[in-house]
């Protein structure tokens, strides 16, 4: 009896020792070679000027995000299932106000050469009384209602990122003046306003201008649900900033270093996405950005 008992032990302990070899190990991701494309446009790179009070890294002593922290951290894959961007606008919209939204999904689209759709608009009127307020004489929303009673409960077919575009102002909490934006990543949802982007009121003369800087507040914000942080390696879309001064000082073009992150995750065609942006640029007489764009052509042709 006791031998059969020994014999049923050493059997136990092999079979167990078996199955633990056979559990699979997490097999690290290989970091792939830095490509020529991206080091051809790195010369094109502008480094940050040294942060003055009033700017955002003067005050957020960021550490920035490597490639090889990007490429190892977990972030959103475009799949089958979720490939879509999605902009969603909320409020009343005069004709200009339309038109840039408009020219705001076709640049999505580009910049992150994935699908992008904007739907109906909703009314002011979902939010309730007790989320809004009157603010230096003009009306403001409360940005996490809705975040996290709006947005976060849509769900459009094939959604990868949506963000919320709201006609009026915001603000985060009560003893907040106002906030550009609130987001929430885990969630990839986020809600900006134009409000501050028009310089009080939108016209023909200022259009171009506050065109750029919804084009940079988008596409910075929707690269964070990407898994991108603030940049710190060179003057980008992705630096943080404190000011709408500090917005339009830094520049519309994503540096080398946060390209390579959002190719990694995308896979799209650089030199496409490079042409495909500089036709944009040029069709809308956004005469820097075009620059910036064809300086990158001149240089990996």
């Amino acid at each position: 009896m006791r031998k059969i008992a020994i014999l049923i032990f050493i059997i136990f302990c092999s079979c167990s020792k078996e199955k633990t070899n056979k559990i699979p190990k997490e097999v690290p991701k290989e970091i792939p070679k830095e490509a020529s494309y991206f080091k051809h446009i790195k010369s094109n790179d502008v480094k940050l000027a040294e942060p003055v009070y009033g700017d955002w890294l003067f005050s957020h002593k960021e550490k920035g995000q490597t490639f090889e922290q990007y490429f190892t951290s977990k972030h959103i894959v475009p799949t089958k299932e979720a490939n879509i961007i999605y902009i969603r606008p909320i409020g009343n919209f005069n004709s200009l106000q339309k038109k840039q939204i408009k020219l705001a999904n076709e640049y999505l689209e580009i910049y992150f050469q994935l699908k992008t759709k904007t739907l109906a608009p909703i009314s002011n009127d979902v939010v309730p009384n007790s989320s809004r307020r009157m603010m230096y004489g003009h009306e403001q929303l409360l940005a996490g209602y809705l975040l996290n009673d709006v947005l976060k409960e849509e769900k459009p077919l094939n959604r990868i990122a949506l963000m919320g575009l709201s006609e009026l102002d915001l603000y985060p909490k009560p003893e907040w003046n106002y906030v550009f934006g609130l987001a929430s990543y885990h969630d990839k949802v986020a809600v900006s306003s134009i409000y501050r982007l028009q310089d009080g009121e939108l016209t023909s003369e200022n259009f171009n201008l506050c065109l750029s800087r919804l084009l940079k507040i988008s596409s910075h914000e929707i690269g964070h649900m990407f898994g991108l942080h603030h940049c710190i390696a060179a003057d980008c879309v992705m630096n943080g900033t404190n000011s709408m001064e500090e917005t339009d000082r830094h520049s519309i073009r994503l540096c080398s270093v946060c390209q390579r992150k959002l190719n990694s995750c995308i896979q799209y065609d650089n030199k496409k996405r490079l042409s495909d942006l500089e036709k944009y640029f040029k069709k809308n007489d956004l005469n820097d950005e075009f620059d910036l764009m064809k300086k990158d052509i001149g240089i990996i042709q």
